[in-house]
């Protein structure tokens, strides 16, 4: 086998793990990269580790363990709160209000897991409480999240950003972000719709929210402060938005608004690890020609005029039952220049429905943020039912998906 094979056929067994196995994807790809790099490619493995994305990682770190420190000190849950009131008991807003607090938390920073473990529970029983059907609730909350995920602030964002400025697409944050939400919207409140959302404008009024649980302290106060101070930075000033969160962070501690220990032992060190660990398979692929065979796999399923639809349906399909962020962006995202050239098709396009299709599919059951609904429902929920109802969705994402890329693109 040549070695550009070899390593592709790395990649395949990755994504492979990925959806069957716990195994940290991350740490299999490094040594995978190691030991076709080293023993089949004749490298030395200093070579092979300056795939390592130390400029990732450094943002990555910066910005979870800002938004550590937010949801660790009480933050992030007094924001849901206040937005749960400001629904005044009405069942029909509150799915609604919902999918924006997620669409706004999850584009501020937190990303979309983050979100989905903050904003879920409480969805959930909101939903539980005032007779809104558990999958309404859930498609609105998954798909809020999965709306701000591709934010320049979030963590997917940044990842996306990253691989499209390394194939030739740099300051597409804000329209890969834009075009996301937009795709994530449309779908949410189509489901909002077919799915009972309409019939709530006659469901009765909603318990109030404790108002001790929303009331926002001196710590609150300070590290919402710092926070848009942050974004004013990274949009007008362009600071480089991970160091600004590790500035940031510190200034938190110093005025005791955050606790960076308590912070760091939160931070998603399993997803950092894994994106990053990726990366240097992806780095080795490059170097061998295995991204070139790839896109020639890939080419040869597609034309010019499919291109956007295919990439969105495959993209879907794997990432139904793996990462988005750790597996499929980095996997497929780097050979859209060899994809593009062979098709003479717009790369743009192309990355844009990779982005879309790969975040759709992901209030499925399969995902974490569909599993997270699911472990917040109601206890008079059928939680089978609502896995079947949410798994169907996830799965019909694949298709929406291609259509819609295939359409607008």
């Amino acid at each position: 086998m040549s070695l550009p094979a070899l390593s592709l056929a790395a990649l395949f067994v990755v994504i492979v793990v990925s959806c069957f196995s716990r195994l940290n994807v991350g740490v299999l790809s490094v040594a995978m990269a190691w030991i076709v790099g080293v023993y089949f490619g004749g490298m030395k493995a200093e070579a092979v580790a300056v795939g390592f994305p130390a400029s990732l990682f450094l943002t990555l770190a910066g910005v979870t363990l800002l938004f550590s420190q937010a949801q660790e000190n009480g933050t992030l849950d007094r924001l849901a709160h206040q937005a749960v009131r400001l629904c005044r008991g009405r069942a029909v807003w509150v799915p609604v209000t919902f999918f924006f607090l997620a669409a706004a938390l999850a584009s501020l920073g937190p990303g979309n897991i983050a979100t989905a473990a903050l904003i879920a529970p409480m969805a959930m029983a909101a939903a539980g409480r005032s007779a809104i059907p558990a999958f309404l609730m859930a498609i609105m909350v998954g798909n809020g999240a999965n709306a701000g995920s591709l934010s320049p602030f979030a963590p997917t964002g940044i990842i996306a950003a990253q691989l499209m400025a390394k194939i030739g697409l740099p300051n597409l944050q804000w329209e890969s972000y834009c075009t996301n939400l937009a795709a994530h919207a449309f779908v949410a409140f189509a489901g909002y719709a077919i799915f009972g959302g309409l019939r709530l404008f006659r469901a009765k009024p909603l318990p109030p929210e404790p108002h001790e649980s929303s009331t926002f302290e001196r710590k609150n106060w300070i590290t919402l402060a710092a926070i848009g101070a942050l974004v004013a930075g990274v949009v007008f000033l362009k600071v480089q938005v991970g160091m600004g969160a590790f500035a940031v962070a510190v200034f938190l501690e110093l005025t005791r608004a955050g606790d960076v220990g308590a912070a760091i032992r939160k931070m998603p060190w399993n997803v950092i690890l894994m994106v990053t660990g990726v990366t240097v398979l992806i780095a080795l692929l490059e170097k061998t020609g295995g991204l070139e065979l790839f896109a020639g796999m890939l080419a040869a399923v597609s034309t010019a005029q499919s291109v956007n639809g295919v990439m969105a349906f495959v993209t879907g399909v794997i990432s139904t039952y793996s990462s988005t962020s750790g597996v499929v962006l980095p996997a497929f995202l780097p050979t859209i220049p060899a994809l593009a050239e062979r098709l003479s098709a717009d790369p743009k396009a192309i990355a844009l429905s990779i982005n879309i299709g790969s975040h759709l599919v992901d209030v499925s059951p399969l995902s974490t943020i569909g599993a997270l609904c699911i472990a917040s429902a109601s206890p008079l929920e059928d939680p089978r039912r609502l896995f079947h109802q949410l798994l169907a969705w996830g799965l019909s994402m694949t298709v929406v998906a291609a259509a819609i890329c295939w359409a607008v693109f």
